[in-house]
């Protein structure tokens, strides 16, 4: 059976494509006041979420290039702690990284993206597919399924990564969203994030709807999908760390792509087979035990 290829660094699972002291960097990072972290599992809806908090931030549209994006918003694990130092502010901390005491503090904030878990898996193994370091481009998604179930992917277990966030989720620094929720109502979820944020983001677009029009505009799957698609290449090839590994050629905007695929909810009824549903709930519900975390999909028609 073929899986996805990751590496270990310091008991952390990360893709291949890592450099491995930007990942030990990463772990020491100690937070600082100022610091704000975007958090989630892969493909949960962090690239939504970021293009939302650079526009509230920023109050203007996204850079031409993604390097001068990455300046902004850097992600900590792949660059390293010094892109975190040497970032342009305002702006936001992207990772991936587990929940970890050394990287929680009180004094930082944080925004944790969650999406359920049937549509994250499908996502994730369009993910790993089209990402050359991952070695999975003849793997299933069946094949992929099971490293989700066993918790064998890059980051580690969806649920040991969502449930520490979870209990945090009333925390005065810790705004907890579901990508079904800003999918469903973006409007009420950019005003919160935007009060997350700041009071004065809060008030600037509830007093002035033709900027909050504007951020949902530029902030719309089709026009991140677009800017992404332009400079998919720019991005595989930063992520790549030789260039055997580099993809012959890039899939054209419409196509599956590695960062922006569908963008829709419950995409997993496509792809799962009813065995697979059956031992995914078997999964939820041991992991789960003793929390209602699932019940942030109440309104989802889960399984």
């Amino acid at each position: 059976m073929p899986r996805a290829v990751y590496k270990n660094v310091d008991g952390y699972c990360v893709p291949q494509a890592f450099n491995e002291e930007c990942v030990r960097s990463a772990l020491k990072y100690e937070p600082q006041p100022e610091d704000l972290f975007i958090v989630s599992y892969p493909k949960c809806g962090t690239t939504w979420t970021q293009h939302i908090v650079y526009n509230i931030l920023n109050d203007r549209p996204l850079p031409n290039t993604m390097a001068d994006f990455q300046r902004k918003m850097p992600f900590l694990e792949l660059k390293g702690a010094q892109s975190v130092r040497d970032m342009s502010r305002p702006g936001a901390i992207k990772t991936h990284m587990p929940f970890r005491s050394t990287l929680f503090s009180k004094h930082a904030r944080y925004i944790y993206v969650c999406r359920n878990p049937y549509d994250c898996c499908v996502s994730f193994f369009y993910h790993a597919k089209n990402k050359p370091d991952h070695q999975f481009a003849d793997g299933t998604f069946s094949d992929f399924f099971e490293m989700f179930v066993e918790g064998a992917l890059a980051y580690g277990d969806y649920f040991d990564h969502l449930l520490p966030w979870y209990e945090r989720r009333n925390d005065p620094n810790v705004l907890l969203l579901t990508y079904e929720g800003l999918k469903k109502d973006t409007a009420v979820w950019v005003l919160k994030i935007a009060d997350f944020l700041g009071e004065n983001h809060g008030t600037r677009l509830r007093a002035d709807p033709v900027a909050l029009n504007e951020v949902l505009a530029r902030t719309s799957l089709e026009t991140m999908r677009q800017m992404l698609s332009d400079s998919e290449k720019t991005t595989l090839n930063e992520r790549l760390s030789y260039e055997e590994r580099r993809p012959q050629r890039v899939k054209d905007a419409g196509e599956v792509t590695t960062l922006l695929r569908k963008g829709i909810v419950g995409d997993w009824r496509s792809h799962f087979s009813a065995d697979q549903v059956k031992r995914l709930k078997e999964r939820i519900a041991l992991k789960t035990r003793g929390t209602n975390v699932m019940s942030l999909w109440d309104d989802c028609d889960l399984p």
